[in-house]
């Protein structure tokens, strides 16, 4: 029962194909380019149509070409993600800032979707509760990690080997899922600090950017990446 109501989460947005448990082991051979589920103007007034249509169009994209390529040249397309990035010390540096920029995008677009605080789950919203105090001790948490990270990178919520959540921050495009990280985990929130993520609208206001950011949050995808985490454990 608990594996049909994730499913029918999941299946509340598009992009079913590329659902995070699915990205992580599939064979890069086998990716195609992610599709974003909305239009560039949806995610205002929080982020202006023209930073979607750059960051989506040209940042990601470049990630997933440049990304594929280096895999090829490197014959490792036969690979999932949950492979390399659990040994991305081990490959050039190219895999580590592609392919964590490819799949770091794909997390961060499916959970920016108009949304509220009343479509978190019971089990998600018991953890938070158990792990944090309170949703707005989680985001405060989220916040600072964000304020914090000196240059570009991303600050997680992350589903902990023992189950448990926790919020850390890593440099450029890095991911809790890498060897390389300091706190491993499954990610289900990651807020990107890179520049070009908000700079037309906010400039050097990184601090309401993040803020904000939070308005767009979709719970009932995040509960569903939960979920999802969970049942690895």
């Amino acid at each position: 029962m608990r594996k049909i109501i994730l499913a029918l989460v999941v299946t509340t947005f598009a992009n079913l194909a590329q659902a995070q448990g699915n990205l992580l082991s599939q064979k890069v051979s086998a990716l195609s380019f992610y599709q974003l589920p909305y239009n560039y103007s949806e995610l205002e007034p929080v982020i202006d149509a023209l930073t979607v249509e750059i960051h989506y169009s040209r940042h990601h994209r470049s990630y997933f070409q440049n990304f594929v390529k280096i895999a090829e040249e490197l014959k490792i397309s036969d690979l999932t993600f949950n492979e390399m990035f659990g040994k991305v010390s081990s490959y050039p540096a190219g895999i580590r800032n592609n392919g964590g920029g490819y799949f770091n995008h794909v997390l961060y677009w499916e959970i920016l979707k108009p949304g509220n605080r009343k479509n978190i789950s019971k089990s998600l919203s018991d953890a938070i509760i158990r792990d944090f105090g309170s949703v707005d001790n989680m985001i405060n948490q989220v916040n600072d990690a964000s304020l914090k990270r000196f240059g570009s990178g991303w600050a997680w919520v992350v589903v902990g080997n023992s189950g448990k959540l926790m919020v850390c921050s890593t440099p450029n495009q890095d991911n809790p899922l890498m060897d390389v990280s300091d706190v491993k985990g499954v990610p289900i929130v990651g807020v990107d600090v890179w520049e070009h993520a908000y700079y037309l609208k906010y400039q050097n206001k990184r601090a309401e950017y993040v803020k904000n950011f939070w308005e767009l949050v979709n719970w009932e995808v995040v509960s569903a990446l939960y979920e999802e985490a969970i049942l690895q454990k």
